[in-house]
C-alpha cells in the first residue's frame, strides 16, 4: 500500500498589505519527496502521520509529496498560487499511483483572484484522482471551512486546541481515520455546519479551567471516543480574512451513522451560537498595561494582538514600545520589531555604539506609526531555534538575521530580518535573554503565548491597539465577508439547520 503525504501551510491576514510570495514559502523550508519524509519524520502534524503509519500493523510506503510552508501574512500573489499548484500537483504526477493521502493544510489561505486556496486544490485533487481514493486532511483549529473542501475530502480532522499544542496529535488522529477507512471499511458521513459568526482570539483558549472554549473542546473529544465517530471538530475561524463564506463552523463525521452526525453538528453548532458572546474580551488601553506592568514586580505579558505575527500582521508595530520608554525597568522590558533595514543598518556597527533608529511604520503603512529610538547596538545574532509548543513541535524557526537595542531605560528591542513566533521563549533566549526572568514580554499572539507564560506570569493584560489583527475587527472595513454576520450585524435568530451541509 502507498500512501501520500503533503503540507500547504500559510495563514492569511488580508488586511496586512504586505504579499505573500513563493519567496516566502521558499525561505521558510520547502521539501520533496523523501526529504520530507525524512526531515519532518517528527515534525507537527505530517510527524503524526508518518510515526502513526510506520507502527500500523503493515506499515504502507510512505510517499513524500511537497512540503509548502510560509509563516502568516498579507494575500498571497496570484503568482504565489499558481506556482503551489503546480508544486502540488507535480509531485501528485510523480507520486504516480497511490491507495490514498493524507494531507497537512492550515485551512485560511487566501491568493489573489482565490479567496479558497485549500478548496481549490482540495477540488482539483478529486477531480484528478476520482472518487473513490480516500483524501483526508487535518486542519489548523482557526480554519476557515467551506463547502468546496467537504465535498471534495472524505475526512477534515481539525486541531481540538488553543494554544495549538496538539498539532502533532491531530496527524496521529488524522492517520488514524485513515486507517479505518483503509482496513476496516468504516464508510465517512458528514455534517458540517457554517455559523454566521466570527470571534476574537482572546478568549479561545481550550487549556483553561473553564469557559466556552473548554466546554466546546471537551464535547467534540468526547463525540470522538465514541465508535462511531471519526472525526468531530470546532473551528472559531481567524478573523481577519475579507472574503466570501467566511465564519466559524462545526464539523462531524461518522462511520455510515448521517444522523448521529448531523445531530452532533446541531448540537455544537447551538452551543457556540447561543454562547458567542462569552468570546468578547477585556481590553486595555496600551497606556493602561503599560502602567499597570510597572506597578507589577514579577513579570507582566502583554498581548500585543493587533500585531500578532502569529495572526498573520505585520510585526513592526511599536506603540505599545513608545509607551515603554516612558518607564525605567529594574530588569528587562523585552519587546520585537520586524525591521530587516535597521538589521542591515547594524550590520557595519561595534557593539556598544549608540546610534538613532527609525522603528515601525514600514511594513504596517495602513495602521502604524514610527518612531526614533537612541539605543545601543548590544549584539547581533541569527534568530534561528527549533520550537515546540503553540504551533509547533520540533519545527524548524528562521527568522534571519536578528540585533538587540537596548535603550537607558532597560528596554531591549529584538529586531528580525523576517517575521516569526514573536512570544517564542526560544526566540528570546536565542537573542540571549531569559523571558521568564523580564519585567515585560511584549507577545505578539492573542491566545498562544499562554502556552508557556501562563505559569510564569505575576500578570497578563490583552491591549488593544491599532493593528492589522485586531481584536474589534468589527470596526475595520470589510467589503466581502457574507452578511448578515456577528458581530458586524446583530442577527435576532438563527438555527444550524439554515446552514447544514450533510454527505
Amino acid at each position: 500500500m502507498r500512501i501520500a503525504i503533503g503540507q500547504l501551510w500559510q495563514e492569511t491576514n488580508t488586511l496586512n498589505p504586505l504579499a505573500t510570495t513563493r519567496a516566502d514559502f521558499e525561505q521558510f523550508g520547502v521539501c520533496r519527496g523523501h526529504d520530507l519524509v525524512e526531515q519532518m519524520a517528527d515534525v507537527n502534524e505530517l510527524g503524526g502521520f508518518i510515526q502513526s503509519m510506520r507502527a500500523w500493523p503493515q506499515p504502507p510506503e510512505i510517499v513524500g509529496l511537497v512540503r509548502l510552508p510560509a509563516w502568516p501574512s498579507g494575500t498571497a500573489t496570484a503568482e504565489c498560487f499558481e506556482w503551489l499548484r503546480s508544486e502540488f500537483f507535480n509531485a501528485v504526477d510523480a507520486a504516480r499511483k497511490v491507495d490514498a493521502f493524507l494531507l497537512a493544510l492550515h485551512g485560511a489561505m487566501v491568493a489573489a483572484g482565490q479567496p479558497d486556496v485549500e478548496g481549490a486544490i482540495l477540488q482539483e485533487l478529486r477531480e484528478r484522482v476520482g472518487p473513490k481514493v480516500p483524501i483526508v486532511v487535518t486542519l489548523d483549529l482557526h480554519t476557515n471551512i467551506t463547502r468546496e473542501m467537504v465535498k471534495a475530502a472524505d475526512v477534515l480532522v481539525t486541531y481540538h486546541s488553543m494554544p495549538h499544542v496538539d498539532i502533532f496529535e491531530t496527524g496521529q488522529r488524522g492517520a488514524e481515520v485513515l486507517r479505518r477507512m483503509l482496513f476496516e471499511g468504516a464508510q465517512p458521513t458528514t455534517a458540517f455546519c457554517k455559523i454566521p459568526a466570527v470571534v476574537p482570539a482572546e478568549n479561545s483558549s481550550t487549556e483553561a479551567v473553564t469557559g466556552i472554549a473548554v466546554d466546546l473542546k471537551r464535547r467534540v473529544v468526547e463525540f470522538e471516543t465514541q465508535p462511531h465517530v471519526l472525526s468531530a471538530g470546532i473551528a472559531p475561524v481567524q478573523p481577519w480574512m475579507d472574503i466570501p463564506q467566511f465564519g466559524s463552523a462545526v464539523i462531524v463525521t461518522t462511520d455510515n451513522d448521517p444522523e448521529a452526525a448531523r445531530a452532533a453538528c446541531d448540537s455544537v453548532a447551538e452551543e457556540f451560537w447561543n454562547r458567542r458572546r462569552e468570546y468578547m474580551p477585556t481590553l486595555f488601553s496600551a497606556a493602561e498595561a503599560v502602567r499597570f506592568a510597572h506597578q507589577q514586580n514579577g513579570l507582566t505579558v502583554l498581548s500585543d494582538a493587533a500585531d500578532a505575527t502569529t495572526s498573520g500582521a505585520p510585526g513592526d508595530s511599536v506603540w505599545l514600545l513608545a509607551e515603554l520608554l516612558k518607564y525605567r525597568w529594574p530588569r528587562e522590558a523585552l519587546v520585537t520589531v520586524v525591521a530587516p533595514e535597521v538589521v542591515e543598518q547594524c550590520a557595519n556597527i561595534a557593539p556598544g555604539t549608540q546610534r538613532t533608529f527609525a522603528l515601525g511604520g514600514r511594513r504596517d503603512n495602513r495602521f502604524g506609526t514610527t518612531i526614533e529610538l537612541e539605543a545601543i547596538v548590544e549584539r547581533c545574532f541569527d534568530a534561528r531555534f527549533t520550537m515546540t509548543g503553540h504551533i509547533g513541535k520540533n519545527m524548524p524557526i528562521d527568522m534571519g538575521r536578528s540585533v538587540v537595542l537596548r535603550h537607558e531605560t532597560n528596554v531591549c528591542v529584538i529586531v528580525t530580518t523576517r517575521s516569526g513566533p514573536h512570544f517564542a521563549p526560544e526566540f528570546f533566549r536565542t537573542a540571549g535573554f531569559e523571558p521568564f526572568e523580564a519585567s515585560v514580554v511584549i507577545a505578539k499572539s492573542p491566545c498562544g503565548f499562554r502556552a508557556v507564560y501562563a505559569d510564569h506570569a505575576a500578570a497578563i493584560y490583552s491591549v488593544k491597539a491599532p493593528g492589522c489583527a485586531p481584536s474589534d475587527f468589527w470596526n475595520y472595513a470589510f467589503k466581502n465577508i457574507p452578511r448578515p454576520l456577528w458581530p458586524w450585524d446583530e442577527i435576532e435568530s438563527w438555527t444550524p439547520t439554515q446552514d447544514l451541509l450533510q454527505k
